[in-house]
């Protein structure tokens, strides 16, 4: 009887073993499964990534290399048929002395300057001299006006021999980088017989350079010039959006966010405002530039297409997001730092901003520069208050035209001369992802510095 009893006593261990050993081996397969999947996801995205930025970066990084004319210009003075540049006498007022300026600086403008750059071009290549149009269409068209300004900042050049680095049309940089079909007609072709045997021929000689094209960063839009189009005015434009967005919705949204979180009642009236805060924060972001062009532009009469409108509406865009980054920071200090600041006789307000604030600043001040570099990413609403529209020049005030990079990108892809600013578009692309990564760097380094500080 106790033989028996034992006998079933080690079969029914025996099967519960099985069961559990059982048991656990479908929990190992199902956890090496949900790994092997999670692994895989992460792996695809970083593929993705990579592609994407492998993508941007080939086309890109080649833009910033221009092809470069490097001629010896003279200045000829038969040419340049201009009187000296007017100095101001002591009896001759302001007034009279600049309307004198204005008269020689008309002068210099209405100089012949494509006959300046063809003489030039003619010294390497002698076949120029006879074919004017093909020799002016060589160089980029914002070069003649550069020529006219290095005279007019120095007009003892009048005369003198000067070795100048001057920027090939977009044409030529296209034809010299391969970026178009040589085997194409000669009708479908944008550069004249001439001027592909010209590029090759100079290209092989080495008076034609890829050169670092530091213009991108210095010149701002152009459609007369193409070649020397750059970013410095929509650069500055965005610079000056993101400061408003800095000091207007990071500071509001804190400061809204320690009251709905520390001091605001538990009542109606706040689980509405909490409810809209978290609706506004996945509104579309074109909704924000409807918004910012009936309230910004029309009914309070700011001007259109200009930086301070921007950066109100990319404030009210990023309100919400701060908010609700500042509020999870403050959540995620500990009680006992509140109730300690309390049990020694510190004040509510004492304990918000003597100790449980000082502990949020890391979490608040990353989401509040991740919202910023997000900002600076938006396109939509920038568009339907006139930021799209060509302006070329630099913004010296916030009530000025100005451009903002993502609004320059979108532009650049729509270009007409789609074989050369489709490199330049990656390579803005890369200017803009180069100033997210540091706002986002930035982000890291306050929030580790602050981290150790607290």
């Amino acid at each position: 009887m106790a033989a028996s009893e034992t006998a079933v006593s080690t079969s029914s261990r025996r099967a519960i073993g099985e069961i559990v050993s059982g048991s656990l081996g479908r929990r190992k397969r199902a956890e090496t499964r949900f790994q092997a999947i999670g692994l895989g996801a992460l792996i695809v995205g970083i593929a993705f990534v990579a592609i994407l930025f492998g993508s941007i970066m080939s086309k890109g990084l080649p833009a910033f290399w221009q092809a470069t004319i490097n001629l010896e210009v003279y200045f000829d003075p038969e040419i340049i048929d201009v009187p000296e540049k007017p100095v101001q006498q002591a009896d001759q007022s302001p007034a009279e002395y600049l309307e004198q300026l204005r008269s020689w600086q008309r002068k210099l403008a209405f100089v012949n300057w494509n006959k300046i750059v063809q003489n030039s071009l003619a010294t390497v290549v002698p076949a120029a001299a006879d074919d004017a149009r093909s020799a002016v269409g060589m160089v980029a068209s914002g070069e003649r006006v550069r020529l006219r300004d290095m005279v007019m900042d120095n007009p003892a050049l009048i005369g003198q021999r000067r070795e100048v680095a001057l920027t090939a049309a977009a044409n030529v940089d296209v034809w010299l980088k391969g970026n178009i079909d040589r085997s194409l007609p000669q009708s479908s072709q944008q550069l004249s017989r001439n001027q592909q045997q010209w590029s090759d021929e100079l290209y092989d000689r080495g008076v034609i350079t890829m050169d670092f094209a530091w213009f991108i960063f210095t010149n701002t839009d152009s459609r007369s010039s193409p070649a020397t189009a750059g970013l410095a005015g929509a650069f500055v434009g965005s610079f000056m959006m993101m400061l408003i967005v800095m000091f207007l919705a990071v500071p509001v949204g804190v400061m809204a966010a320690v009251y709905l979180e520390e001091f605001a009642p538990t009542n109606r009236w706040t689980d509405l405002v909490e409810v809209n805060i978290n609706n506004l924060a996945a509104v579309p972001s074109i909704v924000f530039g409807l918004l910012g062009a009936s309230i910004f532009i029309n009914y309070m009469g700011l001007p259109l297409s200009a930086p301070l409108v921007g950066g109100l509406v990319l404030s009210l865009m990023s309100l919400p997001t701060v908010i609700i980054a500042a509020r999870a920071s403050l959540r995620a200090v500990p009680p006992s730092i509140r109730q300690a600041a309390l049990g020694v006789g510190a004040s509510p307000m004492q304990a918000m901003f003597h100790h449980t604030l000082p502990v949020a600043v890391p979490g608040m001040l990353t989401g509040a520069i991740i919202s910023i570099a997000q900002a600076l990413g938006e396109t939509a609403p920038l568009l339907l208050i006139g930021m799209n529209a060509f302006v070329a020049s630099v913004p010296s005030t916030p009530l000025d035209q100005s451009s903002a990079l993502p609004v320059q990108i979108y532009l650049w892809q729509g270009n007409e001369l789609r074989n050369f600013f489709e490199a330049r578009t990656s390579a803005a692309i890369i200017v803009l992802l180069g100033m997210m990564i540091c706002l986002n760097a930035l982000a890291i380094y306050l929030r580790h510095r602050f981290e150790r500080r607290w």
